[in-house]
């Protein structure tokens, strides 16, 4: 490992990497693609942050070869995440340019490795946080990749992967993608690709945290943050059956909250005053806040032996408590980090299968940057998708 690297995983806030697998490089044999040419680089247009000013612009760039265990994905749509944002401006530490972000990414197979069965040509699959980790110890085999027990996962972009011609994985916002398969997840047909991309990250994180949290029909779950996040988490809380509390500080998305299911909405004024009302209320509660924020009037709407989970990412990754307000509200705090592969298919079928749909934009690729104005600012409504045709 050259000092550069190790110098990259260090300032990195994601988790460290490990070495790339390594193996031949084969092709499946279809009938829509030439073994010989899917032997070379993938050619790939996208759009690329070049520097922390976050300003996204047209990028042409080579991905490796579908080799034994990968999958060729022809993108349809990719979603935009806070997170990409937050990435690409070196919130969570210094990144390698250009970089293309991404994770929330779908589209039509187009070619298989000579060892995949999970895919075939012309399946429709879908990329969320991960493309590859060391599948052999228990975290994932136990299907949570995310946590690989010997720090070999890879995130789809912005991390070490030496067979990568640019020296980092890219992401989605991008016409291809090359990926290992058990790292893509089947879009079922009962629901459109733009609807579905954005349940790859944003679904998944609120979902697995939701589902761990068991709470009953009838529970009163509260959801602080209505972004791209905190409405999934709203409309999949209201299908499972709880008493949703949506907690905002956007007045003018109160009648779509409303719209969702929710039993109220709180629209938080700057000093919480009138979260006072809700005080040991709520039998569980998350947040999807992804910045520093004062944090005590939220956790104290949970009673006590309630839980607190936090999927929010802010600058730093750090968020400030006071341990006294902690110990007097005796709730169980945590944290939470996306999904293993399972659950994420888990997520897109329920979904599916449950009518539970992403508010949405579909914008095209000349729009991101302006996009990513309007995100920070609070106005995205609720999820904008890009068209990959437009790259």
């Amino acid at each position: 490992m050259n000092n550069d690297r190790r110098k990259f995983m260090q300032q990195s806030a994601m988790v460290s990497a490990g070495l790339t697998l390594a193996g031949p490089t084969l092709f499946a044999n279809t009938t829509n693609n030439n073994v010989e040419n899917n032997m070379k680089n993938i050619k790939t247009k996208g759009y690329a942050a070049t520097d922390e000013s976050g300003i996204l612009s047209p990028f042409k760039f080579e991905r490796r070869p579908v080799e034994d265990n990968d999958i060729l994905i022809d993108v349809k749509f990719a979603s935009i995440c806070h997170s990409d944002i937050h990435q690409e401006k070196g919130h969570w530490g210094k990144q390698v340019y250009p970089q293309v972000p991404g994770h929330e990414t779908v589209g039509i197979v187009s070619a298989v490795g000579k060892n995949v069965t999970k895919f075939k040509v012309g399946d429709r699959a879908g990329v969320g946080c991960m493309v590859d980790s060391c599948m052999d110890c228990d975290s994932c085999h136990a299907g949570e990749e995310h946590f690989c027990d010997r720090g070999e996962t890879k995130f789809t972009y912005g991390f070490p992967a030496e067979k990568e011609p640019t020296g980092i994985t890219q992401g989605g916002y991008s016409n291809k993608l090359v990926v290992r398969d058990h790292f893509a997840v089947h879009i079922p047909n009962n629901i459109t690709f733009e609807e579905a991309a954005p349940l790859l990250c944003a679904g998944i994180t609120t979902y697995s945290p939701l589902m761990r949290a068991q709470f009953q029909v009838g529970d009163k779950v509260g959801v602080a943050g209505i972004g791209g996040l905190g409405h999934l988490a709203v409309k999949i809380a209201v299908a499972k059956g709880a008493k949703v509390y949506a907690f905002t500080t956007s007045a003018d998305k109160v009648a779509d909250i409303k719209s969702w299911g929710v039993a109220e909405v709180i629209v938080v004024d700057d000093e919480f005053k009138n979260m006072q009302a809700y005080a040991k209320t709520l039998d569980y509660m998350i947040s999807t806040i992804p910045y520093q924020f004062n944090v005590t009037p939220y956790v104290s709407c949970v009673k006590p032996g309630g839980s607190f989970t936090f999927v929010g990412m802010p600058e730093k990754s750090e968020i400030t408590l006071n341990n006294l307000m902690l110990a007097f509200a005796r709730v169980n705090f945590n944290a939470s980090l996306i999904g293993g592969i399972p659950e994420t298919q888990e997520v897109v079928n329920y979904c599916a299968d449950n009518n539970i749909r992403p508010s949405i934009e579909i914008i095209n690729a000349a729009q991101i940057n302006d996009a990513w104005k309007k995100v920070e600012n609070k106005e995205a409504r609720y999820r904008y998708v890009i068209d990959a045709a437009s790259f």
